[in-house]
């Protein structure tokens, strides 16, 4: 019971401090972060055991990294692979130089500079990925680049990681050999769940979607399972969950389950902020004043320029570099564990890790502003940057997702003439439906799909619509269709609406809310009948005719 009260106490302050920085339109990290800090021994000490908090961040990293492999197709790693592993890898070497000689200058000695430099070199994937998921910039080229620069970063540090560790207790040459047999594990890995998600699944998870229920307890056993399995076998969990959601990315059910994860990743990812924030210690910070100002501006500057100008040499964007640059502004929660593992190796002092502490929290706070308002802040230093600029030619790559114009909820009544109707318009459109026996069909007549429920959200919320021309949803539940015009109403007010009402008060109701138009079955068919009456009158073999044709709509319909 204490430890449910202990609990409820941190959710409540946090909520406090999240409405409170919300109104001041900040990050919502920031709060998180607070709360962290006035939980812990500085302030009020209410966090009396950390393991639990520890325990629902694990979590909340792996259901998070789970739901970015769920947006990492093979199409996606083919597209940003090759910037991905030159800037990566460019990125890094250079930044541990940097951060090596500037700890150097500082006075910092030479073993000690050399984790500085290594600390400062990665970037906090948690961070990141929170963020740039909270903006919608996770599909965009430059949140696909920047989730490709975390992988490499991510690999290296996991080596890093196990060379100390070896080195310390072994003090031997064998090394190499280890980091060999490491990849060579994650590449059978990697061919395993290839072959399981591409041959068991197709067929397995078909299944599985005829429930949103099971299909959702489905994808959190097989995140957590999948991470459990990389750890056992010596990598960490974060790799494992983001390997199982590439898994499951070539699945037409993967944005339905990124959409319903995301409630649960966002709960316990607040607590891995409020842990974070809970490590702060400031007594010996004052001390550390001068180096923790420097490194931290090298951070959120220097850091930043170098992928700007690895990602110009590489023909990109000036725009695509500055977003990339400054999502990598901050200091990794892997740094943090190096430090804790220098330390209890004997090779760092308590300064050492207390300042990597400190530049890896207030980077961690700016980074969050540099994220969240990297648009507005690009208006400001284009003209900066574009001087600066090595290469002047660029790749010719959009920077936008594909935006459907068209849009249909719902096949499996009259979609095959809408269909027939969008093509003649000429214009991007998709389907959504989730029934897995209409995402079969759509699949085998290669008719564009998002397999979704119009019920959720979140998964509205990421159709990004924006920019639609016309919606229509032959769905007949009258909540989900009132859902889908109050949303489309406000973030499309210009948009053609057409939905679906079973009553009459339902249709009143919708075009109240601003529905263009509402399709009311028994309305249209009874016009349509009494249209045969008129023109057939008692011509038998007239209304014979038109029950063929029907018969024939219905038979094609099943096909398509």
């Amino acid at each position: 019971m204490e430890l449910f009260l202990e609990l409820s106490a941190i959710i409540v302050l946090a909520t406090i401090l999240a409405i409170i920085v919300r109104f001041l339109k900040q990050p919502l990290v920031v709060a998180y972060l607070l709360t962290g800090i006035l939980i812990g021994p500085q302030f009020f000490n209410i966090l009396q055991s950390t393991d639990y908090i520890d325990l629902f961040s694990k979590i909340g990293i792996t259901i998070l990294l789970f739901v970015v492999g769920l947006n990492l197709s093979p199409a996606v790693i083919k597209e940003v692979g090759k910037v991905s592993f030159i800037g990566g890898l460019g990125q890094i070497v250079l930044t541990f130089v940097i951060g090596f000689l500037l700890s150097s200058f500082l006075g910092i000695s030479t073993i000690h500079a050399l984790y500085v430099g290594l600390a400062v070199s990665f970037s906090s994937t948690i961070i990141i990925l929170k963020l740039l998921s909270d903006k919608g910039d996770l599909p965009k080229l430059y949140g696909k680049i920047t989730v490709g620069f975390l992988l490499i970063q991510d690999l290296i540090a996991i080596v890093s990681l196990i060379f100390i560790t070896t080195f310390a207790h072994t003090q031997q040459t064998g090394i190499a050999q280890i980091i060999f047999f490491l990849f060579l594990k994650l590449f059978l890995a990697g061919i395993a769940l290839y072959v399981i998600s591409k041959y068991l699944f197709s067929w397995a998870i078909h299944h599985l979607a005829e429930s949103q229920e099971l299909l959702f307890l489905f994808s959190i056993a097989w995140g957590l399972g999948i991470a459990s399995v990389f750890y056992v076998f010596g990598f960490s969990e974060e790799i494992g969950a983001l390997a199982a959601g590439v898994s499951l990315s070539i699945s037409p059910f993967a944005d339905s389950i990124a959409s319903r994860l995301k409630p649960l990743r966002d709960f316990f990812i607040v607590l891995f902020f409020i842990l974070l924030g809970s490590t702060m210690v400031f007594a010996t910070i004052a001390q550390l004043l001068i180096p923790v100002i420097i490194l931290s501006l090298f951070v959120l500057v220097g850091k930043p320029l170098i992928v700007f100008f690895l990602m110009n040499i590489l023909g990109y964007k000036t725009k695509q570099g500055f977003q990339t640059g400054v999502a990598l502004a901050q200091v990794s929660e892997f740094s943090l564990i190096l430090a804790a593992l220098g330390a209890s190796i004997g090779q760092l002092d308590t300064h050492t890790v207390s300042l990597i502490t400190a530049v890896a929290l207030i980077t961690i706070i700016g980074s969050s502003y540099f994220i969240s308002y990297s648009d507005n802040l690009y208006v400001y230093v284009e003209k900066m940057l574009k001087q600066l600029e090595m290469v002047k030619t660029r790749k010719k790559i959009s920077d936008e997702t594909i935006k459907h114009e068209l849009v249909l909820f719902g096949f499996d009544r009259v979609g095959r003439d809408f269909i027939e109707a969008f093509k003649k318009l000429e214009k991007n459109y998709v389907v959504i439906d989730y029934n897995p026996e209409m995402i079969n069909q759509l699949e085998k007549n290669d008719i564009p799909f998002k397999y979704g429920d119009a019920e959720d959200i979140e998964f509205l919320q990421e159709l990004q619509m924006e920019k639609v021309k016309m919606c229509i949803s032959t769905i007949p539940n009258f909540n989900a269709n009132v859902m889908l015009v109050k949303m489309l109403k406000k973030d499309n007010p210009k948009a053609i609406l057409i939905v679906r009402a079973r009553e009459i008060h339902e249709a009143k109701k919708l075009y109240e809310l601003g529905a263009t138009y509402v399709l009311m079955p028994h309305y249209l068919g009874a016009k349509y009948a009494t249209a045969m009456i008129k023109r057939i009158g008692l011509d038998v073999k007239g209304f014979e005719d038109e029950r063929e044709k029907h018969k024939t709509f219905i038979s094609a319909s099943k096909l398509v």
